[in-house]
């Protein structure tokens, strides 16, 4: 059943002609939302069986097992995220070659890609376990969760060059257009990973580590799936050994654009780190609750995430196609799109959190459900900056705006670090709360500087009018 695809090679030969996509011609809404369709529906599926995860863990193991899970969630996702916008960073730079139909440096591009992604992967995964004692202390871990927590964070860190792996496939199936092919093995992922849990933590007791098992075999599995695909189906995508060894000037822009996604992403996990270490001393029961509204928060934010990722293939493909005017249109027509959605998510939260936390975490606790609808309700009320923040920041990364994207999510880190120091002592969970709204309006603000005086927005003269 898993191999349901009849790869032809002689079908699917890639010449000049195929380096065009609808990314670079023809409708331009169309273009990115068929890109990103695919990509919205892929990462509704992995968050899918993140919160399959919770709400097993909630509901065989309890809410004990639940804090110790939520306790170092932050961290998996850090991890994960840095790999991921690293991963990202490279593939951006086979776009470029991508749309200006250079298939030599499109496979040197290829080639530096993997090499880096699996060495990445590799360090964060050996550096991470070695310090891992340090960082649940750092974390503010309390003492009767470390156990467990360590357990499940152990056996997520160790997967990681699956994780890792995975995303290197499917960055380059995006960058050239593909975005349909990763979304099926993460959906056999997804559906694996539920199987799976009910397997290692309900039938054979494996307890919280269970859970990451059945994430780590399910990510293994669709990772190999995605690679051989990308080599039976795409000879383009075929590299040689020689296409990994160094290019000085081709490398350094991989690593530019790589490092720059990886730090822009880092950046914002870090504080949202930081904020854990003040969540993780106030109770049990506020943990499970911040659990559930971050994770509720993360899927409220896939169209901002994904429209996000499309729009850096898109100004990556156009860049190189040489198309400014269409990159501009792209991402304003976008911006419009997300703000419907925003619209769409207050009304939604007013009157549906309690029913949505509880679905997520088993729970009928008065006071997880309450604190939990109090952070959704205040937060989303603001989510027409963080879409903003989210779109103008990978166009720029998909330009090769690589410092300004940066600059932004350094002031989340430093803003989030200063709600730790003076705001959560003070008002405690009300200072967390608080913190994102604050913080995105401080961020936005070089985004849409560095915007306006971006190869897209700069009009030359006799250009046309933007018509939106």
């Amino acid at each position: 059943m898993l191999f349901c695809f009849e790869w032809s090679i002689e079908q699917r030969q890639m010449d000049r002609e195929h380096f065009h996509t609808p990314l670079t011609e023809g409708n331009i809404l169309k273009g990115i939302l068929s890109f990103a369709l695919p990509l919205l529906v892929g990462q509704i599926f992995q968050l899918f069986y993140s919160l399959v995860d919770v709400r097993i863990v909630g509901e065989i193991l309890g809410e004990h097992s639940l804090a110790s899970v939520g306790a170092t969630t932050t961290l998996s996702d850090l991890l994960i995220g840095l790999l991921n916008g690293f991963t990202n960073g490279l593939a951006i730079v086979i776009a470029t070659f991508y749309g200006a139909g250079d298939e030599k440096h499109l496979k040197k591009a290829l080639g530096g890609t993997i090499f880096f992604g699996v060495l990445g992967s590799l360090m964060i995964t050996v550096i991470s376990i070695l310090t891992l004692p340090a960082i649940l202390n750092f974390l503010n871990v309390q003492e009767d969760l470390v156990r467990e927590a360590g357990q499940y964070i152990r056996v997520i860190l160790a997967g990681l060059i699956c994780t890792a792996f995975y995303n290197i496939c499917a960055a380059i199936l995006r960058a050239v257009g593909d975005s349909f092919t990763p979304l099926l093995f993460l959906i056999l992922a997804s559906v694996g990973n539920i199987g799976l849990d009910y397997l290692f933590i309900g039938a054979w007791g494996f307890g919280v580590a269970g859970a990451a098992y059945a994430t780590v075999i399910s990510q293994a599995v669709s990772a190999l799936l995605c690679y051989i695909y990308m080599r039976r189906r795409y000879p383009l995508l075929r590299i040689s050994f020689e296409d990994m060894l160094p290019e000085r000037e081709l490398f350094k822009k991989l690593l530019t654009s790589g490092i720059s996604m990886a730090f822009m992403i880092s950046f914002v996990q870090l504080g949202t780190l930081a904020l854990q270490t003040s969540i993780n001393i106030l109770g049990e029961k506020v943990i499970v609750a911040h659990t559930a509204a971050r994770k509720a928060t993360g899927m409220f934010m896939l169209p901002f995430s994904v429209l996000g990722s499309a729009l850096a293939t898109f100004c990556g493909q156009n860049l190189g196609a040489g198309k400014p005017e269409r990159m501009r249109q792209g991402i304003l027509r976008t911006v419009v799109l997300t703000w419907v959605w925003c619209l769409a998510v207050i009304l939604f939260v007013q009157g549906c959190a309690p029913s949505l936390i509880h679905g997520i975490t088993a729970s009928t606790d008065k006071m997880i459900i309450d604190t939990a609808c109090r952070y959704l309700r205040f937060d989303t009320a603001f989510y027409f900056v963080p879409a903003v923040i989210s779109l103008f920041r990978n166009s720029m990364q998909g330009y090769g705006d690589t410092k300004t994207p940066v600059f932004s999510s350094m002031l989340e880190l430093l803003g989030k670090i200063a709600v730790v120091l003076f705001l959560t002592p003070k008002l405690g969970y009300d200072g967390i709360i608080v913190a994102e709204p604050i913080v995105w309006i401080i961020m936005v603000i070089p985004l849409i500087w560095g915007m306006l005086h971006s190869p897209a927005f700069r009009k030359e003269k006799g250009e046309k009018a933007l018509d939106i």
